[in-house]
């Protein structure tokens, strides 16, 4: 029986899956619309195990909420041209909207959902037949709050979502708060919200780069005191192409190099521990300021922007922020 032209629309309805490929399916499988439909799931799953190893860098990351629930889902795939295609931000779409319905508590859980038939898994591995590249579902986060918003950057690459304790916040606010998160990409709410393993990691750095400063600023000192000007012996490098510039005397070099190494040493093993643990406190403050919601400067538009910290902003409305998820895919 030849192949008519409404089957093969039938299947792409069907699958998605292009006019050839359903062509195709539909020949070898004697226009068994169930056997076709099936060949072009197996070359789905053949696609997607041949190109496991591939890196899927590119993707939409989509966002939304249902009264209490807010969610950010992101489907990755290879190329930006296919994640710009209409149908795969469709799918990206119905993923998002099944999550808002059933409210799964895991990506694991999510993948497992039934979608007209399949589950979520399924019908990212069929998508990934008919596109030819890898695909994943890249995140799955939620939120839930009195409030909850989201927002989703412009090229869906980028998504917040944002939970409040008190109920019918008003939007412009919440809203705002969920832009400034897209923007400054905070990693906790306060300092309580980091982790004690991070705070350990940043002040182990901070006490570090203290030291370095202290011994570069007393070697520093000590070759600026022999006559040398700084720049010129700051690395072997500069010191070998300066002196080949006849800009110091193998003297200098010399005597560079043996400040560098007494002098750094001395002032190295005597540093005033609280000094430094002063100064790397105070690095760790701006960490904090820099890094946690309610410290940073409010840049969600608005009279405020640049003019208030976010915990002012969040004070005028008397909201309380008490979750936020940002998802970020192929942005430095």
């Amino acid at each position: 029986m030849a192949v008519t032209m409404a089957d093969i629309q039938h299947l792409r309805k069907m699958t998605g899956a292009g006019m050839m490929d359903c062509k195709n399916a539909l020949t070898e499988a004697n226009n068994d619309m169930e056997k076709a439909i099936e060949l072009i799931r197996k070359r789905g799953q053949a696609i997607a195990a041949k190109r496991s190893d591939r890196d899927a860098s590119e993707g939409c990351v989509l966002a939304g909420t249902n009264n209490d629930f807010a969610a950010i889902v992101a489907v990755a795939c290879e190329t930006d041209f296919v994640a710009k295609n209409a149908d795969f931000i469709a799918l990206t779409k119905s993923i998002l909207d099944l999550a808002l319905t059933q409210q799964p508590e895991s990506k694991e859980a999510l993948l497992a959902l039934d979608m007209d038939g399949l589950t979520v898994a399924d019908r990212i591995t069929d998508r990934s037949g008919v596109t030819g590249e890898k695909m994943e579902l890249a995140e799955y986060s939620f939120v839930k709050g009195g409030t909850v918003t989201s927002y989703i950057h412009p090229g869906n690459k980028l998504a917040t979502i944002v939970a409040f304790a008190e109920e019918n916040a008003e939007y412009e606010t919440i809203h705002g708060v969920a832009m400034h998160i897209a923007a400054m990409a905070p990693i906790a709410i306060d300092a309580d919200g980091i982790s004690q393993e991070v705070k350990d990691k940043e002040l182990a750095v901070a006490i570090e780069k203290t030291k370095a400063e202290q011994v570069a600023k007393a070697v520093e000192a000590a070759i600026r005191k022999a006559g040398i000007n700084p720049a010129h012996v700051d690395s072997d490098d500069h010191i070998e192409s300066n002196m080949a510039k006849g800009w110091i005397t193998p003297e200098q070099a010399a005597q560079a190099r043996e400040i560098k190494k007494t002098v750094g040493e001395e002032k190295a093993n005597n540093l005033p521990e609280q000094m430094i643990q002063n100064i790397a406190a105070g690095r760790m403050a701006k960490f904090f300021k820099e890094c946690t919601l309610v410290e940073q400067k409010y840049e969600g538009g608005g009279d405020n922007t640049g003019k208030a910290t976010v915990k002012e902003v969040l004070a005028q409305k008397h909201l309380t922020c008490t979750a936020f998820k940002h998802f970020t895919l192929n942005q430095e």
